[in-house]
């Protein structure tokens, strides 16, 4: 019994020197990217949504989505030899296709000479608990790094901190990239919002944010891209987006295609005239090759998807399309469940919709 008590008194000596060799900051003034409102309309820093939604939204599930922060993410600099996270989940929810990391855990990479992004590592989330205290990177070269910390893609963050050596700068980022300047609006299902990727940097609208270094909206909301003309209303109160990308097929009718739509674009329109708007295809799952009732809402969707797009595009020059041919590649090994992305999914959607994305949206390198 002696034995363990001093153990016990050991390790928390040990515990107490650690955190003695540590300081926490907060991040509230570092940039988020990736919000597509403003911090002054919504109680959590972290949510999607303006509160005014809550009594707006026609289905509960739309405002409780809201609040996930799938798409944002910090950037700082630093010098310090490690960096550590902690942070509190406002859920503790479990699914069964996608991995805590995932759903609740963070990502953080780091800007290269190039000005290319590259992976150090991910936060695990404590799957028991709200609260999660993690080493992200340990005995690197003390030298100043820029820094970008993807957050949770299904679930919220209530609060978080950064952890450095008390000697290390923890600085505001000297370099302006991503470009934040006309960001990407991309609006849609649950594979908008991330699933199923294994880590947060892996979600397609994440991986196109680093490739392209240009600030990416992830208005994506599972099972809830339902052209809800309150988020119409979000997409067009932003300021000077460069790009709108409509991805919402897997979620709605030929109903509500009928009925919403128009009223959406026109929202839009309104707001931004001349901005280009993508219409993206529902993706050709693996399993519509067998199941033909499937097969058949997806090609009919589509079709009619399609139709709504010509009628459109006949008065608007600013208007483009994606076939969803070949979204996963042809070896229908690109999901977890048939529907949703895995990252190797995620990797090749991101590799034909980028240069879709660079012609309309980037200047050309001269």
């Amino acid at each position: 019994m002696k034995k363990i008590i001093l153990a016990a008194l050991f390790a928390a000596a040990g515990l107490s020197a650690a955190a003695q060799d540590m300081v926490w900051h907060p991040v509230d003034q570092l940039p988020l990217l990736g919000k597509g409102v403003d911090d002054a309309v919504t109680t959590c820093r972290y949510q999607r949504i303006p509160d005014s939604l809550e009594t707006k939204v026609l289905r509960p599930d739309l405002w409780w989505l809201g609040h996930h922060s799938a798409g944002m993410s910090l950037r700082f600099a630093s010098d310090s030899p490690f960096i550590s996270v902690k942070w509190h989940n406002r859920e503790k929810g479990l699914m069964n296709h996608q991995t805590p990391t995932g759903t609740r855990g963070l990502d953080l990479y780091t800007l290269l000479p190039d000005g290319t992004w590259t992976f150090v590592n991910s936060a695990r989330p404590d799957v028991n608990n709200h609260n999660t205290a993690a080493r992200v990177i340990s005995n690197m070269d003390p030298e100043m790094r820029e820094y970008m910390l993807f957050l949770p893609l299904y679930d919220g963050i209530d609060s978080i901190f950064i952890g450095t050596s008390p000697e290390a700068a923890f600085n505001q980022p000297a370099v302006n990239l991503p470009v934040r300047e006309k960001p990407i609006v991309m609006y849609g299902t649950s594979l908008l919002q991330g699933g199923c990727a294994n880590r947060p940097g892996m979600a397609h609208t994440n991986i196109l944010t680093r490739r392209l270094n240009r600030e990416i909206i992830n208005f994506g909301f599972s099972g809830n891209g339902q052209l809800d003309l309150v988020i119409a209303d979000l997409i067009a109160a932003i300021p000077d987006p460069g790009l709108i990308v409509m991805d919402c097929v897997p979620n709605i009718n030929h109903a509500q295609m009928d009925t919403l739509l128009v009223p959406f674009y026109n929202i839009i329109r309104e707001a931004h005239p001349t901005v280009p708007i993508l219409f993206v295809e529902d993706p050709q799952f693996p399993h519509i090759r067998f199941d033909k009732a499937a097969y058949n809402e997806v090609t009919t969707l589509n079709a009619h998807w399609k139709r709504e797009y010509e009628k459109l595009a006949a008065k608007d020059p600013n208007l483009h399309y994606l076939t969803s041919d070949n979204f996963g590649g042809d070896d229908y090994e690109a999901t977890v469940d048939g529907l949703h992305y895995t990252d190797l999914g995620f990797l090749r959607l991101s590799d034909i919709m980028e240069p879709m994305l660079r012609r309309i949206t980037l200047p050309v390198k001269q």
